[in-house]
């Protein structure tokens, strides 16, 4: 493949692998393993912070903010429907020096964010999408602001290629596309081709393309494919952390040496290391464990591991537990071909919850208010 470096403001994506935001999973912790296995390449991006609890400095939003301080450059995630707002969130990473990137989030479909206006939902208001771009770009100074959108709400309104000029003209550093409206959720095939079309319609910044990329070869194939300029992998990564050593390898000139196949024995240690990690950033043994319950079947996903194997992993409290329970398996079980592939969320959804009369004039942003602002992080 023909591969161009991936500049982000003044900093360079080698590979051009970007670790997508998601709501309860990239935490510092996880994007330690992540950057772990990638041997600190690539970019990490936190999960969802939104900018209402980062002015008011809610305790939780203050704690998804931390970074490690081998982090760099520290990429946040901002979520907002209201330009004041987000202007004044971004003003304060700067002024305070949060971060060195920020992403801006129009792609959440999830119903509690797209009620308000916000996520997928929001490019559909072109003048709005247009005045939360220019608060950040002008309060960013100096830091890069990127964007990650999807297609649109629906089959009937998409918007990804206007909401693209405008990011150009409002001065973004690089677009990154989810291949899928909001309405498909996470159902469906992603739409490639619409990746290879934003690229096509915004030639002067970095577009990234995002939807199913499940494995290294996935992501050059959708390089190649579509000619976009870097990756976003998402779901994809859920229980393999190591997928990023597979994609730095794969971007190494003349290809990568395959794709990891732990063992369960080297899969269990990842889980214990990833439940540590949640333990010692909560500063709370039982809090990180029950934290790190969600991440047990992906994890052992196509193991041989008992139903009721299972449920005793996910019930489980305390670091010595885990390690009670993860000695019981059959540690010397090899990756099973069952384990690759999709995982994560899959269903779609047929209709997107939106505010009352939202569809009606794709202009008219009138009565969207700081009310709307979720005033929790994380999604």
């Amino acid at each position: 493949m023909t591969q161009t470096q991936l500049k982000v403001g003044p900093y360079t994506v080698q590979p051009p692998v970007v670790l997508a935001p998601m709501a309860g999973i990239t935490n510092a912790p996880f994007r330690t393993l992540c950057r772990e296995f990638s041997g600190g390449k690539g970019l990490f991006v936190s999960e969802m912070i939104t900018t209402r609890a980062l002015v008011e400095r809610d305790a939780k939003t203050m704690r998804l903010i931390h970074f490690d301080g081998t982090e760099k450059p520290r990429s946040i995630q901002l979520y907002g429907v209201d330009p004041v707002t987000v202007g004044k969130a971004v003003r304060m990473i700067v002024d305070e020096d949060l971060a060195d990137h920020i992403d801006l989030n129009f792609g959440c479909p999830v119903p509690k964010v797209t009620r308000k206006g916000g996520g997928s939902a929001l490019p559909y208001k072109r003048n709005l999408l247009r005045a939360i771009l220019r608060e950040a770009v002008t309060g960013a100074g100096p830091l890069p602001v990127t964007m990650k959108m999807r297609k649109g709400i629906d089959d009937d309104h998409i918007t990804y290629l206007d909401a693209g000029r405008i990011a150009v003209e409002e001065g973004v550093t690089a677009i990154a596309l989810h291949g899928r409206t909001a309405a498909q959720h996470y159902g469906g095939t992603a739409d490639w081709d619409a990746i290879a079309r934003l690229k096509e319609t915004v030639p002067e910044i970095p577009v990234l393309g995002n939807g199913d990329i499940w494995s290294a070869e996935d992501a050059v194939r959708m390089m190649d494919r579509t000619g976009c300029d870097g990756v976003v992998v998402g779901r994809g990564c859920l229980g393999r952390p190591w997928l990023f050593g597979d994609l730095v390898a794969a971007f190494e000139p003349g290809g990568g040496a395959g794709s990891a196949r732990p063992t369960l024995k080297e899969v269990a240690a990842v889980m214990r290391r990833h439940a540590e990690l949640l333990a010692e950033w909560l500063e709370d043994e039982e809090r990180g464990v029950i934290d790190f319950r969600k991440h047990v079947a992906w994890y052992t996903k196509g193991f041989s591991v008992g139903s009721e194997m299972r449920k005793r992993l996910a019930i489980t409290s305390s670091l010595a537990e885990l390690d009670d329970l993860l000695a019981e398996l059959d540690l010397d079980q090899e990756w099973p071909p069952g384990a690759d592939g999709p995982r994560g969320r899959t269903s779609g959804r047929n209709r997107v919850v939106l505010p009352d009369g939202w569809l009606a004039d794709p202009y008219d942003c009138a009565g969207v208010t700081a009310d709307a602002e979720l005033d929790t992080s994380g999604g």
